[in-house]
């Protein structure tokens, strides 16, 4: 199992477009940047691949990093950062399997997946397949399992992706608060590599207009506000899933210029092989 970090920033990624804060000032220095997420999942012994997560920055990401179009995906929300690349299919491929929640969001009265078909209702290539959570698919030779997680006030969810051959594992959180169901944690635990949420540190918490939420022990927050962990957030759950290795991904460029390219956050172009 092959991985690709081809986003790994927040909405608006780093370098911000028209922002000369430091940090987005050191990401071009550096010549690094951190574009809208997705994640490519290679399996080398098949030659097909997975997609978590359309970009907007589709067509850039492939062209820079230069991996195999994906023969599926799997979408985790319908928010635009994750979603929007989607329409990048027109005349790219002949087709194109897309993997979605079935579960009917409260708060948009559809699922993930009659969002996905209604709005690229006009993409004869796409196939969208409504998949249950915590029901693992064959994908690309994976098994691939969708875990609610807390991002309200939509629903979304992270992703496993495990190898039946060798049983390398690959968690994914999603976009989410540290407020993560605990048979969601089950299904996420103990990964050769976590992805995990961490848009901000946790002493940026102060500048949010509720603050942070679900303090450890030390009564530093996990959640950003609501939606999001924290840098401390996202490592304690880490730790409590047992992941043999973490990296921090949907950062926003709030990190100040000293940390935000400090290990385990994560840059786009990152690889890793699962074996």
């Amino acid at each position: 199992m092959r991985v690709t970090l081809l986003g790994t920033g927040d909405t608006t990624g780093t370098p911000t477009v028209g922002c000369d804060c430091d940090t987005c000032e050191a990401a071009r220095e550096r010549g690094v940047e951190r574009t809208r997420f997705s994640v490519h999942v290679e399996n080398g012994r098949i030659g097909e691949s997975l997609l978590i997560d359309f970009s907007p920055d589709f067509r850039y990401q492939f062209l820079r990093d230069e991996v195999p179009l994906p023969d599926a995906a799997v979408i985790t929300h319908v928010h635009f950062d994750h979603l929007d690349g989607l329409g990048n299919a027109f005349r790219v491929f002949d087709s194109l399997s897309v993997y979605a929640a079935d579960e009917t969001d409260p708060e948009t009265g559809t699922s993930v997946a009659e969002t996905v078909r209604s709005d690229y209702h006009y993409l004869d290539p796409i196939d969208v397949h409504p998949t249950t959570p915590f029901e693992p698919v064959r994908v690309c030779g994976f098994d691939v399992t969708l875990v609610p997680v807390d991002h309200p006030p939509l629903v979304c969810y992270g992703v496993v992706v495990e190898d039946p051959v060798t049983g390398a594992k690959l968690s994914l959180t999603g976009d989410t608060s540290y407020d993560v169901p605990d048979r969601s944690r089950e299904t996420l635990a103990d990964p050769d590599l976590l992805l995990a949420d961490a848009i901000v540190p946790a002493d940026l918490c102060e500048y949010h207009p509720i603050g942070g939420r679900h303090e450890g022990p030390d009564g530093v927050p996990r959640t950003f506000g609501t939606k999001h962990m924290t840098r401390e957030g996202a490592l304690a759950l880490a730790d409590e899933l047992g992941a043999d290795r973490t990296r921090l991904v949907h950062l926003a460029h709030y990190y100040p210029a000293e940390e935000a390219f400090a290990e385990p956050l994560a840059i786009d172009g990152e690889q890793y092989v699962l074996d």
